[in-house]
């Protein structure tokens, strides 16, 4: 019998996921809502990062209990999502308890989507809306939530990127559960972390072919791209216990599978980021979960290049990969 079964990462008992988007502005929201808060810990690999509460995680700060993980498209102006996500949580009185009432705790990090449009950007509204939905764990992979105006392959300009989106996978062994959810917004190439293959990336679409760009940026002999345009963010979530340095090390663990499918990886035009989150009381090996969580992010970055859709102007890998 297989002892690691692959499940949803809905099946992942103690959170609400849910997408929000803006459609005719190709940007959205994606919440990750941990039931009665999550230990978290964050690791942060790429030179460019727009990120909100990021300190709090460190695991020196005092605090534990992460209220919301919020990831979101329209670079640094995405932040404000994270308001629309505080007031619904303390519309539930869900947060750190003052003298004054709760504050919620919300970390936030972010994607570069200007590309497409920069007319409209994820808000405080497109942040509530995004926790309502996840009161139905409203959740796709795809063109959904944060994913809607996500691309990879920068290094030749826009002119060769292709559409990606957000992408999710779980697995199960035992009674443990680790899931990964994933927005891939990268300045380098996507494959498939099982057989080597190129899937998505830098296109040439006169020609109708992939172009690498690792040989491409050797050829180059540097990496021009668009600078700090691009971003992979996302989260581990387990029903395990474990404490804040613990989760660190889980969410640098998981950075190891974001280098098994995207290549170049966590480059000064990445902000590459990934939280862990655990929100149960298995008990479980840390090695083992950092192992799954490398595991299950391949996974959804593979999931994210393969749901894609072919938008606007966009090819994606589902139209070259059939």
């Amino acid at each position: 019998m297989n002892a690691l079964q692959t499940i949803r990462i809905q099946d992942i008992e103690g959170y609400q996921i849910g997408n929000a988007e803006y459609e005719e502005h190709a940007t959205g929201v994606t919440v990750i809502l941990p039931k009665g808060g999550a230990v978290t810990g964050l690791d942060i690999r790429g030179g460019g990062p727009a990120s909100r509460e990021s300190g709090l995680l460190n695991p020196l700060a005092a605090n534990d209990c992460v209220n919301a993980v919020v990831l979101s498209g329209g670079s640094a102006f995405g932040l404000d999502s994270a308001t629309g996500v505080m007031q619904y949580l303390e519309e539930r009185n869900i947060g750190f308890p003052t003298h004054a009432g709760v504050v919620p705790i919300v970390c936030t990090s972010c994607i570069y989507d200007l590309i497409l449009d920069n007319t409209k950007r994820p808000d405080a509204a497109l942040g509530y809306q995004a926790c309502i939905n996840s009161e139905s764990f409203h959740y796709k992979d795809g063109n959904h939530g944060a994913g809607l105006g996500a691309t990879c392959g920068k290094i030749c300009g826009t002119d060769h990127m292709m559409k990606s989106g957000i992408g999710s996978a779980a697995f199960q062994c035992g009674d443990l559960k680790v899931g990964a959810l994933v927005v891939v917004n990268c300045f380098g190439d996507i494959f498939d972390f099982e057989t080597g293959r190129m899937i998505a990336g830098c296109y040439d679409y006169s020609r109708k072919r992939l172009i690498c760009s690792e040989e491409t940026m050797y050829a180059m002999q540097a990496a021009p791209g668009l600078f700090h345009t691009n971003t992979t963010i996302g989260a581990v979530v387990t029903n395990a216990s474990f404490n804040k340095t613990e989760l660190t090390k889980i969410a640098g663990m998981a950075h190891d599978g974001m280098a098994r499918s995207i290549n170049p990886v966590h480059t000064q035009h990445d902000g590459d980021s990934i939280y862990a989150l655990a929100n149960g009381n298995v008990k479980a090996d840390l090695n083992l979960v950092g192992t799954l969580a490398a595991r299950a992010f391949a996974q959804a970055v593979k999931n994210a290049a393969y749901s894609a859709q072919d938008y606007r102007d966009l090819i994606s890998a589902s139209s070259i990969n059939r």
